[in-house]
């Protein structure tokens, strides 16, 4: 006899067995016809069956709450910290590698943690200077199929599959932004921030662009052709601060005094 025709006599006499009994899941009772032939615990530890499930949502929806726990049980210790962005693509030697690097530094001094993706380049930049001044050097990885995994000056790491959950981590855990040159990521995570600060979804906090001559063109552009259109208004454009300095940069982020959103219960 085989293993299929083995397991459907088992579901039937089980079906048999249970006309008379009640069946309770959770806080359902079941009778008669409605009782299942198999537990829950047979289910679960039934090997045989499609692996399809592991690809649905709701199972997506487990790797995605999972994501957000071991982030906050990760995160939820370090203390003040400032989130820096900047280009995974910033070659060692450049003069943004070392102001990355400086940055690091400063804020490390200034008594802060710092969170980047956890890259090469800027990322690395910044999380060497943190590491090398004896300080929390945070980087929150993402799985993408042209990088490396975290760099190796990163002393606490968190890696995530969905970039929703990273993003949000480096909002609930800084105090303060600091943005060197990058390029479309940079760009998300730079507008995002803002967009959450200028709709109070998160306390004000200070945003500092590093590097007056890359990040120049871009203030323009908004106090010009955006502010002109009417798509923005010119305290928007405030929220951004443009610097070379970086001691300014640090003392912007470090001794702003934040706007607090009022709470509401949760």
């Amino acid at each position: 006899m085989s293993d299929d025709t083995t397991q459907a006599s088992a579901m039937d006499l089980n079906k048999d067995l249970n006309k008379d009994f009640e069946y309770h899941t959770g806080p359902v009772t079941l009778r008669g016809s409605r009782v299942p032939g198999t537990t829950t615990d047979q289910r679960l530890l039934d090997s045989r069956g499609s692996s399809e499930w592991v690809h649905t949502d709701p199972w997506r929806v487990m790797r995605i709450q999972s994501e957000f726990v071991e982030g906050f049980g990760a995160l939820a210790e370090l203390g003040p910290a400032v989130s820096v962005f900047g280009s995974a693509r910033t070659k060692p030697g450049t003069p943004y590698y070392e102001i990355g690097t400086q940055v690091g530094r400063a804020l490390v001094e200034a008594g802060y943690a710092v969170i980047t993706g956890g890259g090469p380049g800027a990322m690395e930049a910044a999380n060497l200077g943190a590491i090398g001044a004896g300080g929390a050097s945070v980087g929150l990885g993402i799985e993408l199929p042209f990088e490396q995994g975290l760099n190796e000056h990163v002393n606490l790491g968190v890696n995530f599959r969905y970039f929703f959950a990273r993003k949000t981590m480096f909002v609930k855990y800084a105090q303060g932004f600091i943005v060197l040159p990058g390029g479309f990521g940079t760009l998300d995570e730079l507008f995002e921030a803002v967009t959450l600060v200028q709709t109070q979804k998160v306390t004000s906090f200070p945003i500092v662009l590093m590097g007056t001559e890359y990040w120049g063109g871009l203030l323009e552009w908004l106090r010009g052709t955006v502010l002109d259109a009417g798509t923005v208004s010119a305290k928007d454009i405030d929220l951004l601060q443009l610097t070379d300095d970086v001691d300014e940069a640090v003392r912007i982020v470090t001794c702003a005094d934040p706007v607090v959103v009022p709470k509401r219960p949760e």
